[in-house]
């Protein structure tokens, strides 16, 4: 084999353009030792005029720590080549394994050019240690396989970790975890993770700190924190991932493409055919699963979805429902229905609709999604596709308890049922 061939292959990162007009970056770090994935640092560059520039410092960045990460890799493969080991039962040799195999905390430090103390600073959440090192660190017990000792006492409490989009649903969910937390005498904790991120601290330090019993992640991606969770192991379980994880994390979500199905089915049996959608940012999964059922339902029925009647939502926000409605509503042949990503976005297109002086739903069919408590105060009363949400906390709750119990969770990923709710807002489109 020529030395050429031995060259690990230079990181070259790339720039792809997403259907909402984001910039995502993505720079290729390797495979992952236990998922035997392709591990990636990406980053996501909102649209605007420049975004394209903003995505080549990015990606410059990401390949510098691409090459950081690289280096440690090459540095703990040189150190486990170093001479033949230590005769077993040695001093020497207890400070690099435990019984079982496993590396110890001594062993990693050596591996990372640190001391044991920095290697448990950042095992236990705490600062003083600088970035660089942190990340070196952490690559090394996520590659090393590293976990905690299981004698590791840990608190009564059970973290729900939010990563944006908090708003009732927050409290479905929260009230459905607690159910089951309570059962096993358990308390909850709460974290924002965005906005503690805005302020600089390190919410993931700060968790690790208060080493709970397991960890219930809502909206995530879990790249980076992954690792983290597995080396102080700490049982983790994603409700609604906000995209396909890299790692394989146990997932509970809601049958988010046969709601959009249903939700389609609905307006095709009251007679629409000029049907537009608003969707939610289609980076995220439920968003394009949604949009997807809502493709199948129309193709299903031989009526293919007019993509000039699509509009991608910055957010599940009511700003996307009431903008995106407002250009809907002036075409010159305007729809008869509109799907939304969610019930904002729905309130919006109603409140876009009463500025046109357009009547709901016997000029205009609204149909939401999520089944908020607003949809059946609104006028007149929103259809919807209701998901359970306070069900999906429960069964995460179930799952992340059975893992640190050490069960073996088969299936990685639950689907729970949606609905579809019936309400005032949808009728036959109008004659003519």
């Amino acid at each position: 084999m020529s030395v050429e061939s031995e060259r690990p292959r230079r990181a070259r990162g790339e720039i792809e353009r997403l259907p909402s007009g984001s910039l995502r970056v993505r720079v290729y770090v390797g495979v992952d030792p236990v998922s035997k994935k392709r591990n990636y640092l990406a980053r996501i560059v909102p649209p605007g005029p420049g975004a394209a520039q903003q995505a080549e410092d990015v990606r410059a960045r990401l390949l510098q720590e691409a090459a950081e990460l690289s280096d440690a890799r090459r540095r703990a493969r040189a150190e486990a080549k170093v001479g033949p080991p230590p005769p077993r039962g040695t001093g020497a040799d207890r400070t690099r394994r435990r019984a079982g195999g496993g590396l110890t905390v001594a062993a990693i430090a050596q591996l990372a050019g640190v001391s044991p103390p920095t290697v448990s600073k950042v095992l236990n959440g705490r600062r003083g240690v600088a970035a660089q090192t942190e990340r070196r660190v952490k690559e090394l017990l996520r590659e090393q396989g590293y976990r905690r000792p299981e004698k590791v006492t840990r608190a009564a409490v059970v973290e729900v970790v939010f990563y944006g989009g908090l708003s009732d649903l927050t409290v479905e969910i929260m009230a459905g975890v607690k159910q089951v937390a309570v059962k096993h005498g358990l308390a909850v904790g709460f974290t924002d993770a965005l906005r503690e991120a805005s302020t600089g601290r390190s919410w993931v330090q700060d968790l690790l700190a208060r080493r709970p019993t397991g960890v219930i992640a809502v909206h995530a991606t879990l790249m980076e924190e992954h690792g983290m969770w597995t080396a102080t192991a700490i049982p983790v379980v994603a409700v609604d991932p906000g995209s396909e994880p890299l790692h394989p994390i146990p997932s509970v979500g809601a049958a988010n493409r046969r709601g959009g199905f249903a939700a389609a089915q609905h307006l095709l049996n009251l007679g629409h055919r000029r049907i537009a959608v608003i969707t939610g940012p289609l980076q995220r999964t439920c968003a394009r699963d949604r949009l997807d059922g809502v493709r199948a339902a129309l193709a299903a029925a031989q009526v293919p979805l007019d993509e000039s009647l699509v509009r991608t939502g910055i957010w599940f926000s009511f700003e996307d429902g009431l903008n995106h409605a407002r250009e809907l509503l002036r075409l010159p042949d305007p729809p008869t229905a509109v799907l939304c990503g969610n019930d904002l976005q729905g309130l919006g297109v109603y409140e876009a609709a009463r500025q046109a002086g357009i009547r709901i739903p016997a000029d205009l069919s609204v149909v939401g999604f999520d089944d908020i408590p607003h949809t059946r105060w609104c006028g007149p009363p929103m259809t919807t596709v209701r998901q359970p949400f306070a069900e999906m906390g429960a069964a995460a709750a179930e799952r992340v308890l059975a893992l640190a119990e050490g069960e073996t969770v088969t299936q990685t990923h639950v689907e729970l049922a949606t609905a579809l709710i019936s309400r005032d807002s949808t009728a036959p489109p109008p004659a003519g």
